[in-house]
């Protein structure tokens, strides 16, 4: 078996199975760990395979925002009210364009039973909130605004509420142990005591299918050496994106080609590749997530002008919508323009991110004089600054609409943060699945045994993106992909002969 090629095996082709399990689970991150918790409780037999040496893959790295609402207990205990008809509206609009809407409304409907079913799994949510603009949390609190909701065009269309759930972490260290390590580890802990088995070190490379075309098993690598594992009922695909395969990038998402950013060299591609070979259906392969490198609290107090000097998008709203509005549609070329007062403010604020409080790259005395330095249209930037100045004086933004907390008018001395390039994404789209996490191929029927969730499936985003969509798609459906796995009947399957999984290490 060649690392190299994607194809289907024949099951014919496999002279032994080195493992053997009612249910199979590719992928030990957040979507991977919900299947195999829900298959086990099925009843079912479960083995995972992870191509690291530990769990919890790109989600344990994470900052841990889970997307929830409809009226969770937090939410309540916390005084924000929220329904799942507000939820799935915003959804809706903020993620798309072209949303499965059967997934947004199973999704919505049953959030609060998802947050409820993370409790009794062991991930906890402190009762506090945090209020400030900023990538996450600072500290400990267990709820914040993640996706725009409170701001233009949204707050005025749609009655917000903070959705953005993080796991409670003793001592914050995003990237070490942050809120998604606090995620990973009670979920990775519960699979453990169902007796769920995972194998490390081993690159799942092809599904291995039989006669009448249905997914028995995957092949896999380690160590140079070719291994098989045997699924009685189904195998789930839970690998994450295709962020680090230049290739699938440069063919389908060419807007971040160069620009990876929150995502691990794992997510390559691998799991939708191996669907495709089975004939399965993508969606939304140019979906991406963009992520902009400036701090929000900067943001906030200035205005963001593109290359012609004009603003573009209201500066408090969630700083990926950001991101997609710079790098989709305006070349990549911004540049936050911010007084003396405002940068210091933004500077001092505890929610700030440090290595996110960019210095000015240019300053002058009055706003002409920063206009040249920066190189923009003669006129250009005097005349936003002195439209944004007039009605700010007054408490408004009648252009954009940013909340009048953060209207006030720029003084001087004036400088400008060149931003133009800082910007990096991920990858949103992959197979395709229904609401039961079936992959489905390209005639629309789903591939007998065959389940998939998280990033390397088409979710809930179909161009925006909210922080907490990712673990929140990948967890809830990843539960529904192990149900269904292991629901799964096998009427080709010969069952007399078949051995239980070896438990011991290969190699």
């Amino acid at each position: 078996m060649s690392d190299a090629k994607i194809t289907q095996i024949s099951a014919k082709d496999v002279n032994d199975w080195d493992f053997e399990a009612d249910v199979v689970v590719a992928g030990y991150g957040i979507a991977g760990v919900s299947a195999a918790i829900e298959a086990a409780r099925s009843g079912a037999e479960v083995l995972v395979l992870e191509r690291s040496a530990g769990w919890g893959g790109a989600a344990s790295m994470a900052g841990g925002f889970i997307y929830l609402g409809g009226g969770t207990p937090l939410q309540k205990a916390l005084g924000f009210h929220d329904t799942p008809e507000n939820m799935k509206a915003f959804m809706k609009a903020a993620l798309g364009p072209g949303t499965d809407e059967d997934k947004i409304d199973v999704y919505c409907d049953e959030s609060v039973d998802h947050y409820n079913w993370l409790l009794d799994a062991g991930v906890s949510f402190k009762e506090s909130y945090w209020g400030q603009p900023g990538w996450e949390p600072p500290y400990d609190d267990g709820l914040m605004y993640s996706g725009g909701e409170n701001a233009a065009p949204f707050c005025s269309l749609i009655p917000p509420a903070p959705r953005g759930h993080v796991p409670q972490m003793s001592t914050k260290r995003t990237g070490e142990q942050g809120g998604g390590y606090m995620l990973m580890k009670p979920l990775v802990e519960t699979a453990e005591k169902l007796g769920v088995h995972a194998e490390y070190d081993l690159r799942v490379q092809s599904l291995v299918v039989d006669d009448a075309g249905r997914v028995v098993g995957v092949a896999s690598r380690r160590y140079g050496k070719d291994v098989y594992a045997k699924a009685r009922r189904g195998v789930v695909l839970a690998m994450g994106s295709f962020a680090y395969n230049e290739d699938m990038v440069r063919q389908n998402a060419p807007r971040i080609f160069g620009h990876p950013a929150a995502s691990i060299e794992a997510h390559d591609g691998r799991a939708i590749q191996m669907g495709q070979a089975l004939g399965a259906e993508t969606a939304h392969m140019d979906a991406t997530e963009v992520a902009f490198f400036c701090d929000p609290q900067l943001l906030v107090r200035g205005i963001l002008v593109n290359a012609r000097g004009q603003r573009y998008i209201t500066e408090d709203t969630y700083p990926g919508r950001i991101g997609q509005a710079t790098l989709f549609h305006q070349d990549n070329q911004a540049f936050l323009i911010i007084d003396e007062a405002a940068f210091d403010e933004g500077f001092a604020s505890e929610s700030a991110t440090p290595e996110l409080l960019l210095q000015p790259t240019w300053v002058g005395e009055t706003t002409g004089d920063l206009e040249v330095e920066i190189g923009l249209p003669a006129g250009s930037l005097q005349s936003t600054v002195e439209l944004y100045n007039r009605h700010a004086a007054e408490g408004s933004d009648p252009l954009l609409g940013k909340n009048p907390r953060w209207v006030k008018p720029l003084g001087t001395p004036i400088a400008a943060i060149d931003l133009r390039g800082r910007t990096g994404g991920f990858t949103l789209g992959g197979l395709r699945t229904d609401v039961d996490s079936r992959v489905l191929h390209v005639s629309g029927n789903p591939i007998p045994g065959l389940f998939a969730a998280g990033r390397c499936t088409s979710g809930v985003c179909a161009g925006g993106y909210a922080s907490g969509t990712s673990l929140g798609d990948g967890s809830f459906f990843g539960r529904r992909a192990g149900v269904s796995a292991a629901q799964e009947t096998n009427d080709h399957q010969v069952t007399a002969s078949a051995r239980r999984a070896n438990p011991m290490p290969l190699g």
